[in-house]
């Protein structure tokens, strides 16, 4: 797949005991990205943050794990990244997300079979 050298990145904050359909959210977005076909998305874990509720969370000892955040990053054509996010509307009870244009320099992968 070839991607323009403009593209858009849609960032999806959540936190990691947010759930779709019973599996957690970020593995069904992960899973939505890839049944669009989309370029690919990536799942960061967060030691620590706070959304809207200003809540923290954190990986502290004490806190072992409490709903640590979590990045959902989604690379893509603008046009391509539309459906995703009407999705997400019906996916998210609770999050943020974000879009910005960004400059891919470059993409690739290597195929299984070739040698």
């Amino acid at each position: 797949m070839k991607l323009l050298e403009k593209a858009e990145r849609i960032r999806i904050y959540i936190g990691e005991d947010d759930k779709f359909d019973g599996q957690p959210l970020a593995d069904a977005i992960v899973r939505e990205a890839r049944k669009m076909g989309l370029a690919g998305a990536t799942v960061y874990r967060g030691l620590m943050g706070f959304g809207a509720n200003s809540l923290i969370h954190t990986s502290k000892i004490l806190r072992l794990s409490e709903d640590l955040p979590v990045v959902v990053e989604v690379v893509d054509h603008p046009e391509k990244l539309l459906p995703l996010l009407d999705k997400l509307d019906t996916m998210l009870k609770e999050g943020m997300v974000t879009k910005e244009a960004v400059d891919v320099i470059a993409y690739r992968h290597s195929r299984m079979n070739e040698k």
